[in-house]
């Protein structure tokens, strides 16, 4: 195993989790004036609620699907029923129907933001380095689809979620469980794992919200008295 192999996947997901809750944390004590998606629905509507749904659909069914594929056991879906070669044309069919619509989702959003002149014009460096990033990730885990077709064993898939469990309960040898499988799953994680990092520094930290806001459904009633 390489030295650089150690370091992307030993050691710099680590990093990427700590920019990522770190960041998050400085961001939402600093600038909280900045802690939001910026919507551009008042500058131009087309093309927004198609794309927004569509890339959101997608992006939260893959970003579940990736956690808990990759965290659950071997044992624990073997217990309930699903084997090895299920699981993996589960992720293959899954992963293909919610990429594509996040696929086609982002393309949407990227060509209204760079297209539409007021919109290119009220956004940031950031906004469109991101969507791009986000972009490649998506398009590097749809190719490595066709990869996981040539092993239905989920041999690859089982070898990745070793490395992630590996990861969670912060076991050293993480990395060694992934040196054989194709670079492209590596290049996968490594975008993947980069969005954690640019994410404190992005409009991204509005999901922080979007999770907060399952709390609202068991806030405490308001009292509101009538004037007089």
């Amino acid at each position: 195993m390489s030295y650089l192999h150690n370091i992307v996947f030993g050691i710099y997901p680590y990093f990427a989790l700590g920019v990522f809750l770190l960041g998050s944390l400085i961001r939402f004590d600093r600038e909280q004036y900045t802690w939001k998606s910026d919507s551009s629905q008042l500058l131009k509507r087309g093309q927004l609620v198609w794309g927004s749904n569509l890339f959101h659909i997608g992006i939260l069914a893959l970003f579940f699907g990736h956690l808990i594929g990759l965290l659950m056991p071997k044992e624990m879906y073997n217990a309930l029923g699903l084997s090895t070669e299920g699981k993996q044309m589960l992720a293959i069919i899954a992963g293909a129907i919610f990429g594509a619509s996040c696929l086609i989702g982002l393309l949407l959003l990227v060509h209204r933001r760079l297209t539409e002149p007021r919109i290119l014009a009220t956004s940031s460096r950031m906004d469109i380095f991101i969507l791009l990033w986000i972009l490649a990730t998506l398009v590097l885990g749809l190719i490595s689809i066709y990869f996981s077709l040539g092993h239905r064993d989920g041999s690859v898939m089982v070898q990745l979620g070793n490395w992630a469990q590996h990861i969670v309960t912060l076991r050293s040898n993480a990395a060694d469980h992934i040196v054989t499988v194709h670079w492209i799953y590596k290049i996968h994680l490594f975008f993947g794992m980069t969005v954690f990092v640019l994410f404190p520094f992005s409009r991204l930290v509005h999901v922080w919200s979007g999770f907060a806001a399952v709390g609202y459904l068991t806030r405490a009633y308001q009292i509101v008295r009538s004037r007089g």
